[in-house]
């Protein structure tokens, strides 16, 4: 066994782009593979930079395997760049087994940062971002989803979902059943995009105007804490 290559993680574009850094770029370039888990996705934003890369597909349900594959073509001397359809793999995506099976081999892991739904919507919102806690994607099913909201009622920062747009509507029902009306919230959707909307107010307030809007798009949820004021 030769010298071992290394893992880069890369953040790619959640909509713009224009947002692809040219870290990115040149990593995606340099790598012998990229791992992806659509590989169709994956080529339409390297055919825009003129990348042409052999491709593998690692997804949720093909992690296990692909871990322990990518892992011993990088202990074999591979540079493999690891990608999500959408911002920073392993990050409500896949790719926390391949990291953690580099790291068990002494693996180089190396992140190239970039855009990231989560810290966009909150950075934007006008909400507290001293102090927050990321939730990923609420479990399925309202009594668990209303579970976990009650375990974080009180914490004294801004709390951050993703949501896909048919789950939506449900997911205020359990907002308003968990904090009623007068919470502030900020509802992101469609991040750098052509259609990118972020409104603020209270949940009453921005369910009313959820109904009356486009349903489309990926959403992202930051909830205020308890007492804040816009």
């Amino acid at each position: 066994m030769g010298e071992s290559g290394c893992l880069y993680l890369v953040a790619t574009p959640i909509g713009n782009l224009d947002d692809f850094s040219l870290r990115a770029q040149k990593a995606l370039s340099s790598c012998d593979l990229i791992a992806c888990e659509d590989t169709r996705v994956t080529k339409r934003l390297t055919s825009r930079f003129s990348i042409s890369k052999p491709m593998v597909s690692y997804r949720e349900e093909n992690e296990k395997k692909q871990s322990e594959f990518l892992a011993h073509e990088i202990l074999n001397g591979k540079n493999i760049s690891l990608v999500s359809d959408a911002g920073y793999p392993n990050v409500s995506d896949p790719g926390f087994r391949l990291v953690r099976e580099c790291r068990r081999f002494g693996i180089k892991v190396i992140p190239i940062p970039g855009p990231n739904a989560a810290i966009t919507a909150l950075a934007a919102s006008g909400l507290p971002t001293h102090n927050f806690l990321f939730l990923g994607f609420p479990p399925k099913g309202k009594v668990a989803f209303k579970n976990l909201l009650a375990k974080w009622a009180q914490f004294e920062g801004s709390l951050i979902l993703y949501q896909s747009r048919y789950k939506m509507p449900s997911t205020f029902e359990v907002l308003l059943d968990s904090f009623g009306t007068s919470r502030v919230v900020a509802v992101a959707r469609e991040l750098t995009k052509m259609h990118e909307s972020i409104e603020v107010g209270t949940i009453s307030t921005v369910f009313s105007k959820f109904q009356e809007s486009s349903k489309k798009g990926e959403f992202t949820l930051v909830v205020a804490p308890d007492h804040f004021e816009l």
